[in-house]
């Protein structure tokens, strides 16, 4: 499931219209609508090429001209956004209806592009983020509540947008609500007189709706078994629209799932979706990004590390080698800035399972986070590194009820998701805080004295074998094999094993520790060295 990744990446990201689309517009079929436009320039001045680009684009969107739309969605409307509207929105919606012959369709589509660009390069408002919430149920209402199937086709790009900025924005405004202290006592009414927007009940019936009706799980569990997906799609799951975007809802419903810290559900919502190449998610390098991300958290939060190294490694190779093309999407940064997050998970996790990495991810490890890898092996001292890293890195957790608007008293109280969550984490970690140390001494002995071993860790004796217990068990972890990503085999993933008779510890090198001995012949020296000035001292 978790193929490598050996080929470039897919002709999708490549797709690139060199050429402004809007510029072989003809005038002539501009002259009515620009004389409609003429009563709204008064109100407000949209350039000419804006005016061409939206009647180009609108064009575009009845024709189902998906290789344009590309080109017009990726390229085109945000070198315009740059050179127009780089720190103030598009123009309102209101003030292109005659340009569009008051399409509502295309009116709902362009809506979801401005209030986009609002959350992205501007601050929205509380009016911005009730009224975008109300554009995203007309957009999802039209097309599951119309009747039949609705004739639209969208970019795979766009498509993905939608689900990722409907998540995004449930995300932005749930974190918004919470902080009441920071808001007037005219936004904590309107929060108060309208739980239900954003509310975590309408955004989850969205996402499994589109599920339900694009029959995207029967036509995965069709391709897995040999079967013919479009004898399982039916008449709705047969669009390119309803397909993509029920699959891009289980992926939705994978990161939600993790906001809310139900991190077995969101893995189990992966079930019929292997985790290679071929897979659709693959074709949009943002979507390909997301769904590693959020599989190697949810593998990390369970404490199986392995799977989570693998998962973040995986993922890691693959931007590294593509990281080419990923200048020239609009998505660049996004892309760098969920790479580095993931560079500071695997951090993590190699410290708490010590494991060999592919050199060039092992590399740029260590040139990001060279330091925190140094620090996190030095017990109690380690703790607010872990932090830091955690904090810096995990997903912007949400809580999915709201505050409690009666008791003023409680909001002083609350307490932010992702603190909240780094807690329950820290305290996995500071039950295995002591481990690199212990592993480190073990390494160097084939037996050693309880004792003796506890003078050079300066704990007592009886504290040293509730450590070592504790080393035991958490050196075996559920690691997958095959089958779905919840299954797995408990395995050993420590270099070395070891068993306590009477008052000494009987150390072997495990099999995972004899394919790394070369590294440990090399580096016998100096360890002799550091345990000789050690024994010195005690």
């Amino acid at each position: 499931m978790f193929e490598a990744y050996e080929e470039d990446v897919d002709l999708e990201i490549d797709l690139v219209v060199a050429n402004n689309p809007y510029a072989a517009v003809n005038d002539d079929m501009l002259d009515e609508a620009m004389h409609q436009q003429q009563q709204y320039a008064q109100e407000v001045e949209i350039p000419d090429v804006v005016r061409n680009f939206i009647v180009y684009f609108h064009r575009n969107i009845l024709e189902n001209n998906v290789y344009e739309l590309h080109g017009i969605y990726e390229n085109s409307f945000n070198r315009l956004t740059e050179h127009y509207y780089p720190k103030s929105p598009w123009p309102e919606a209101d003030y292109i209806v005659p340009l569009v012959d008051n399409d509502q369709v295309f009116l709902t589509l362009y809506r979801e592009l401005y209030f986009r660009h609002i959350y992205s390069k501007l601050t929205p408002t509380i009016e911005h983020r009730f009224a975008s919430y109300e554009n995203y149920c007309d957009l999802f209402n039209y097309i599951l509540n119309s009747d039949g199937p609705v004739g639209l086709e969208l970019p795979n790009q766009w498509l993905w947008d939608i689900i990722d900025e409907f998540i995004y924005q449930f995300q932005s405004f749930c974190n918004y609500r919470n902080r009441l202290r920071t808001k007037t006592e005219e936004e904590i009414a309107l929060l108060r007189d309208n739980i239900q927007v954003w509310s975590c009940y309408s955004v989850l019936n969205v996402l499994y709706s589109l599920i339900t009706k694009s029959r995207i799980m029967e036509q995965l569990v069709a391709s897995k078994n040999g079967g013919d997906m479009t004898e399982a799609a039916g008449e709705y799951g047969s669009r390119p629209l309803y397909k993509m975007l029920g699959y891009f809802s289980i992926i939705g419903l994978l990161r939600v799932h993790c906001l809310l810290g139900d991190y077995t559900l969101a893995l189990k919502m992966m079930d019929n979706i292997e985790l290679n190449k071929k897979a659709l998610f693959a074709r949009v390098t943002a979507c390909h990004v997301t769904t590693y991300y959020y599989v190697g958290f949810a593998y990390m939060m369970m404490r199986r590390y392995a799977d989570a190294i693998r998962a973040f490694s995986h993922i890691l190779v693959f931007i590294t080698r593509t990281k080419m093309y990923h200048t020239r999407s609009y998505q660049f940064d996004q892309i760098n800035k969920k790479g580095d997050q993931m560079y500071a998970l695997l951090a993590i996790c190699i410290a708490l399972c010590p494991t060999r990495l592919d050199d060039n991810v092992h590399t740029l490890l260590r040139e990001k986070y060279g330091d925190q890898l140094s620090k996190m092996q030095k017990g109690e001292e380690a703790l607010p590194v872990f932090e830091d890293l955690f904090l810096y890195a995990c997903p912007k957790f949400i809580s999915p009820n709201g505050p409690n608007f009666e008791d003023p008293s409680s909001w002083l109280l609350t307490i932010e998701p992702p603190h909240h969550h780094a807690r329950i984490f820290q305290d996995e970690v500071k039950n295995q805080i002591h481990m690199a140390t212990i592993r480190s001494f073990l390494k160097l002995y084939t037996t050693m004295g309880i004792d003796k071993l506890a003078k050079f860790l300066e704990m007592e004796p009886e504290e040293l074998r509730t450590q070592l217990l504790i080393f035991k068990q958490k050196s075996r972890q559920q690691k997958w094999v095959s089958g779905t990503l919840l299954e797995g085999e408990y395995v050993t993933t420590s270099d070395l094993d070891f068993c306590l008779k009477e008052d000494m510890v009987h150390i072997a090198e495990s099999k995972v520790g004899r394919r790394h001995g070369d590294w440990f012949l090399r580096n016998i020296n100096k360890c002799q060295d550091i345990l000789a000035s050690l024994e010195a001292r005690s």
